[in-house]
């Protein structure tokens, strides 16, 4: 079903998720669920049918910790340093690439429930910088400015640019 699958520890980390394409669209989510390469959940779903309907043809699934949970209270509290280090190197050698990276920064208000999430915001900030990377998010932001997680997303509404470095010097 997705011919980009990354993932390692059996199957518990998974790194990056998707179909390829000529100009994919990049999603940073909090951490991954149920989608593994041969079935979809609702929120890689919802991911691929934005990505579809905005032009891209095709979208990597990527999150900022990649330790499997249905539910992030199931994370642990302190990242596995392992996991957390090999998710960063992988997200930066798919966005380096890419000639125009464009992220849909796509982890919701639950960012504030562990702060490795954050963590990884400014360190993938950062890393990425060098790649020039265009940031997106859809729909309005949370009250809070948080981009939105696509499970709670209205299909009527857009990509718009985010400013992740306002948003990462925010986070501290």
């Amino acid at each position: 079903m997705y011919d980009i699958y990354e993932s390692a520890q059996n199957d518990q980390w998974r790194f990056s998720l998707g179909k390829g394409g000529s100009n994919p669209l990049l999603v940073i989510g909090l951490n991954p669920s149920t989608a593994t390469q041969e079935k979809s959940d609702t929120t890689v779903a919802k991911v691929e049918r934005v990505a579809k309907s905005n032009g891209y043809d095709g979208f990597v699934m990527l999150n900022l910790y990649p330790v499997r949970a249905t539910e992030y209270q199931e994370l642990p509290h302190v990242a596995n340093q392992a996991a957390y280090r090999q998710n960063l190197e992988a997200i930066e050698a798919i966005v380096a690439a890419e000639k125009q990276a464009a992220i849909w920064a796509a982890w919701g208000e639950s960012i504030k429930a562990r702060c490795y999430f954050t963590e990884a915001i400014r360190e993938l900030s950062a890393r990425l910088v060098a790649y020039n990377p265009t940031y997106l998010h859809f729909g309005p932001l949370t009250q809070e400015g948080h981009p939105r997680h696509p499970s709670r997303l209205d299909y009527s509404w857009s990509l718009a640019p985010f400013e992740i470095s306002t948003y990462s010097e925010r986070l501290k």
